[in-house]
C-alpha cells in the first residue's frame, strides 16, 4: 500500500472494520458503533476501494468472516486505532498532569471484592494518575487487553489457547458458589433432585465459569431446566434470586457481602471442583509505567487478605 492510498484511509472504515471483524456482523458492528447497517456496510466499501479493491470480508451463514486480505489488515487496524486512543487521551489529559488514564478490566467477582479497596489505597498515593474501569466477560476484556485497549485485566486465569501473547499473576483462589434467599424451601430439606424445581441462574456460555459450573451440575446430577436464565448481571441476579425465589451459580466474590449481611444465604452443596485462580493478565511484552506498576502491587495486597 502507497503514502497515498495510507492517507486516504479513516478512522471511521477503520472502525468499522475492526468491529465487524470482532462481532463477525455487521448488524452487530453497527448497533456497537450507534450507526446504521448501510452506513458500516458503505464504510467497508471505502476501505476495500482505497486498497485497492482487495476483499476483506466474505458473507458466512447470517454473519461474516475474514479472507485472508482482512486477517492480514486486523491486527494493523485495531493497533492503529489503539495509537489513536493513546494520543487523544494524552492531549486531553495534558492539563491535568495525570497523564492518561490507567484502562483496568475486571471481571464481576473482582469489582465487587478486590477492586473498591484497590482503588481506595491507590487514590492515597503520590501517583496522580486517572483510572478507567471496565467489567464485562474474561473474552470480551482479554481481546481488548491485546488490542492494547486496556493495560491489564482482573479475573479466573484463562484457558491456554487464550492465553497467547498474555502473562497471568496468580492473586487468590475462588469457587462458585450455590446460593437462595433466606427462607428458601431447599435451605430447609436440601436435595438436588428438587433444584430444578425452582427458577435457575447461571453464567452465559462464553462465561468463563461456565464451564465449571456445567461440570458441577453434571458431577452433582443436578437437571438444569429448560427455561433456565444465563446471565452475568449481578444487580438482576441479586434482586431475581432474592425475591423470586431462584437458585444462583455465581462466583463467591459476587454474592460476598449478600452473604454476610444475610439477603442471601448459601447453598449446602460440594463446589470444591469449581475452586480456581484469580489473578492478573497484561501483556507479555508491554512494559509497565510507575501507575501500572503501583496498581498491581495493592491488587497483590489486597488480594493475599481474600
Amino acid at each position: 500500500m502507497g503514502i497515498t492510498a495510507a492517507n486516504r484511509i479513516k478512522l471511521r472504515q477503520l472502525s468499522a472494520f475492526v468491529e465487524v471483524a470482532r462481532r463477525k456482523s455487521v448488524t452487530r458492528a453497527a448497533e456497537a458503533l450507534n450507526l446504521t447497517q448501510p452506513a458500516v456496510s458503505r464504510a467497508l466499501r471505502e476501505l476495500e476501494e482505497t486498497l485497492g479493491g482487495a476483499s476483506l470480508l466474505v458473507r458466512e451463514g447470517r454473519g461474516v468472516r475474514l479472507t485472508a486480505h482482512g486477517a492480514a489488515l486486523l491486527p494493523h487496524a485495531s493497533q492503529a486505532l489503539a495509537q489513536v486512543e493513546q494520543l487523544s487521551m494524552a492531549v486531553l489529559s495534558s492539563d491535568h498532569d495525570t497523564g492518561p488514564p490507567l484502562r483496568v478490566g475486571a471481571l464481576p467477582t473482582a469489582s465487587a471484592t478486590l477492586m473498591p479497596e484497590v482503588v481506595a489505597r491507590f487514590r492515597q498515593g503520590d501517583l496522580r494518575a486517572r483510572l478507567s474501569i471496565i467489567t464485562g466477560e474474561n473474552q470480551v476484556l482479554l481481546e481488548q487487553l491485546r488490542e492494547d485497549r486496556l493495560d491489564l485485566v482482573v479475573g479466573r486465569l484463562p484457558a491456554p489457547e487464550q492465553m497467547l501473547g498474555l502473562a497471568f499473576d496468580p492473586l487468590y483462589r475462588e469457587r462458585v458458589v450455590a446460593c437462595v434467599a433466606v427462607g428458601h424451601p431447599l435451605l430447609a430439606a436440601h436435595d438436588v433432585v428438587n433444584y430444578a424445581d425452582h427458577p435457575m441462574l447461571l453464567p452465559r456460555p462464553k462465561s468463563i465459569i461456565r464451564p465449571l459450573v456445567d461440570r458441577l451440575l453434571m458431577e452433582q446430577g443436578i437437571t438444569v431446566p429448560r427455561d433456565a436464565i444465563e446471565t452475568v448481571s449481578d444487580s438482576f441476579g441479586l434482586r431475581f434470586t432474592r425475591d423470586y425465589g431462584a437458585v444462583w451459580f455465581i462466583s463467591e466474590g459476587v454474592v460476598r457481602e449478600a452473604l454476610q449481611d444475610g439477603s442471601l444465604a448459601r447453598l449446602p452443596l460440594d463446589t470444591d471442583i469449581t475452586l480456581g485462580p484469580v489473578g492478573l493478565c497484561t501483556r507479555q511484552n508491554a512494559e509497565p509505567g510507575p501507575a501500572q506498576r503501583r496498581f498491581s502491587a495493592l491488587l497483590h495486597d489486597v488480594g493475599w487478605a481474600l
